[in-house]
C-alpha cells in the first residue's frame, strides 16, 4: 500500500526512541556488577558501555535481518506499516513502565510480543510466521537457562582454583579484570539490541515498498547505533541498583564470571543470527554464579520477580500492541 513519508518518518522516530530507550532501560546489564563492586565509578562505565554499545551495533547486522521476516513476512501486510506503528508505541510503554520500577524486564521480549500482537490483530493468526515466531521464541527461552549453567559453571571452577588464596588479592585482581569483561560485555549488548531497532525500522521500509530487501542500509545502522549509545550515556540507576544489590551481593570475581558467561552467549547467539534477551542472559548468568558462591546467598524473592516479569511481558505486550492498531485502524 501506499504510504504517505510522513508516516515512515513516525515509524524511524519511534523505532529510534525504542532504540533509545533501550539503551538507559538495559544500561544496567553490562555495567551493574562493575558498578556494584566499585571497578568503575557509575559515569565512567556508562560512557564506556555507550562507546562499545555503538561499536557493537554497526559491526553486525544479522539479527536485524533475522527479526521482522521471522516474525511476519512484511512485503505481505496489507497495513504492515501501521503494524510496525503499533508495535513500538507498545513496545516503549512498557519499557518506560518497567524502567520507573526498576523491573529489569527484556526490551526483546517486548519488541518481539508487540510485533506478533500488532501482526495477529490486523492480519489474524495466518498473518504470523509461525516457524519463524516459534524458533525466536525458542532462543528466547533457551539463552537464560545455558547463561545460568555457564554461569554456575564458571563461578565453580574460579571457585576451586582460587580456594585457597586470599580473598582481598582475589577480588583486587578480578575488580581490574572487571572493566575489560564490562567491555566485552556491552560490545555483546551492542550487537544484538541495537539491531532490534534496525530490523524493525527495515521491516517498515519493506512494508511500504521502499526497498525490496532486508539489507540494512548505512544510515539505518548509524542512526540505530547512536541512539541506543545516546540512551545508554543517560543509564538506568533503578536497574543497575536491582541487578547488582537486590539479588546477591556480587564481588569481583562473582562479577567478572557473570559478564564472561553472558557475554559469551550474546555473541554466540548474534553469530547464529538470532535476537535474544540481553537482560534475560545476564540476570540469568548472576544467579548462576551466585547459586555457584552460596544457594542460599540468592535473594529467591527478588529472581522469582525477574521471572514473573518475562514470562508476562510478551504476552501483555501483544494484548497492548494489538489494542493499539485497532485504534490506529480507526482513521485508516
Amino acid at each position: 500500500m501506499e504510504v504517505p513519508y510522513i508516516v515512515l518518518g513516525i515509524v524511524i522516530f519511534l523505532a529510534l526512541a525504542f532504540d533509545f530507550i533501550n539503551g538507559f532501560h538495559d544500561t544496567a546489564n553490562a555495567i551493574a556488577t562493575t558498578v556494584s563492586t566499585r571497578a568503575l565509578k557509575p559515569r565512567v562505565a556508562i560512557l564506556m558501555a555507550a562507546v562499545m554499545n555503538f561499536v557493537g551495533a554497526i559491526t553486525f547486522t544479522g539479527v536485524a535481518k533475522k527479526l521482522g521476516g521471522s516474525i511476519a513476512n512484511p512485503a505481505e501486510l496489507q497495513h504492515g506499516v501501521y503494524i510496525v506503528i503499533a508495535a513500538l508505541i507498545s513496545a516503549i510503554l512498557w519499557n518506560l513502565l518497567t524502567w520507573w520500577f526498576g523491573i529489569p524486564s527484556s526490551s526483546s521480549h517486548t519488541l518481539i510480543g508487540s510485533l506478533a500482537g500488532a501482526v495477529i490483530s490486523a492480519e489474524g493468526w495466518d498473518g504470523i510466521n509461525a516457524g519463524g515466531f516459534t524458533s525466536i521464541i525458542k532462543w528466547l527461552i533457551l539463552s537464560p537457562l545455558i547463561a545460568f549453567t555457564i554461569g554456575f559453571i564458571v563461578m565453580w571452577v574460579l571457585k576451586m582454583i582460587f580456594a585457597k588464596s586470599s580473598p582481598h588479592k582475589v577480588n583486587k585482581g578480578f575488580r581490574y579484570s572487571q572493566v575489560a569483561t564490562a567491555a566485552i560485555q556491552s560490545f555483546s549488548h551492542g550487537t544484538n539490541d541495537a539491531q532490534k531497532a534496525m530490523g524493525i525500522i527495515v521491516f517498515a521500509l519493506m512494508a511500504a515498498n521502499v526497498q525490496e530487501t532486508d539489507n540494512v542500509p548505512l544510515w539505518v545502522k548509524v542512526s540505530a547505533a547512536l541512539a541506543m549509545a545516546l540512551g545508554t550515556s543517560i543509564g538506568g540507576y533503578k536497574i543497575i541498583k536491582t541487578m547488582g544489590t537486590k539479588i546477591f551481593k556480587i564481588e569481583p570475581i562473582n562479577g567478572f564470571s557473570a559478564d564472561i558467561s553472558s557475554a559469551a552467549v550474546i555473541l554466540t547467539a548474534t553469530a547464529a543470527e538470532y535476537p535474544i534477551s540481553s537482560t534475560h542472559v545476564i540476570t540469568s548468568s548472576i544467579l548462576g554464579v551466585g547459586s555457584a558462591k552460596r544457594f542460599s546467598s540468592v535473594k529467591w524473592g527478588m529472581a522469582g520477580k525477574i521471572v514473573v516479569s518475562w514470562v508476562i511481558t510478551i504476552p501483555i505486550s501483544m494484548v497492548i500492541a494489538g489494542g493499539i492498531f485497532q485504534i490506529i485502524k480507526l482513521f485508516l
